[in-house]
């Protein structure tokens, strides 16, 4: 890293482990000899933020203003712009927009940008968890395309996966069942996969599938990498 590299502020905690994973992925494509090499990262990692499941059914405190806080905070600590590795906090996008004057890097929209590189044509199916589909962050995204979307009992049984996932288990039973999911929507015509949940990635990777599976967490990853280290400019805030 160099004096003209940018700080990236990190709204962390979506969960723990997700966040973790997040972190590990921009240390891996980050190219360093040293550890002044590496990006600077400021990272609220902040298990407390209201769910964002329970705040979609109605059912709980509403997690906008403690977002909208730590972008803020995050920004007044140095940060140049900031991430998010958490698809469905995405849909209390404005409260961080509103807080800051920096920019913000939407995972959705780099994972929806990654997805249309990888397939020319064909539908393409998001695999996501409940709130993230009834908050329809990717349906709007990808108005313009034929996508293969979850039914009501697969978005079940993949926040009950979610879950397992965030209680600590990674184990082969909660992968066979993601994958699952994953052939459900390849079955119906899916071209391309998105994980549109920063869990998942946890337990599938994209050698699990026979075609493009694109990780939200390496998508925002390998950008905030681009971006720390000057590579592309900085989108408007």
């Amino acid at each position: 890293m160099t004096a003209q590299d940018r700080v990236v502020g990190v709204i962390g905690g979506m969960g723990p482990d997700a966040t973790i994973d997040f972190m590990s992925r921009v240390l891996l494509r980050t190219p360093a000899d040293v550890d002044q090499d590496h990006v600077r990262m400021l990272v609220d990692h902040n298990p407390r933020i209201p769910s964002r499941q329970l705040a979609m059914k109605g059912e709980g405190e509403d997690p906008g203003s403690t977002l909208g806080a730590i972008a803020a905070g995050l920004e007044a600590g140095g940060a140049q712009f900031i991430v998010m590795p958490c698809n469905l906090a995405h849909a209390w996008e404005s409260n961080i927009r509103t807080a800051i004057d920096i920019p913000f890097v939407s995972i959705v929209d780099v994972s929806v940008s990654e997805a249309l590189k990888s397939v020319d044509d064909g539908p393409i199916g998001v695999m996501t968890t409940p709130g993230c589909f009834k908050a329809g962050l990717y349906q709007r995204a990808l108005s313009n395309r034929e996508l293969v979307l979850q039914t009501e009992d697969e978005l079940t049984a993949a926040m009950a996966l979610v879950e397992r996932i965030k209680a600590g288990e990674k184990s082969e039973g909660v992968s066979k069942g993601l994958r699952e999911l994953g052939t459900c929507l390849m079955t119906r015509g899916a071209r391309t996969l998105i994980a549109a949940c920063t869990e998942f990635p946890l337990v599938l990777d994209e050698s699990m599938f026979s075609i493009p599976f694109v990780s939200s967490t390496d998508v925002l990853a390998e950008k905030t990498v681009s971006l720390a280290l000057c590579r592309e400019p900085l989108p408007g805030p």
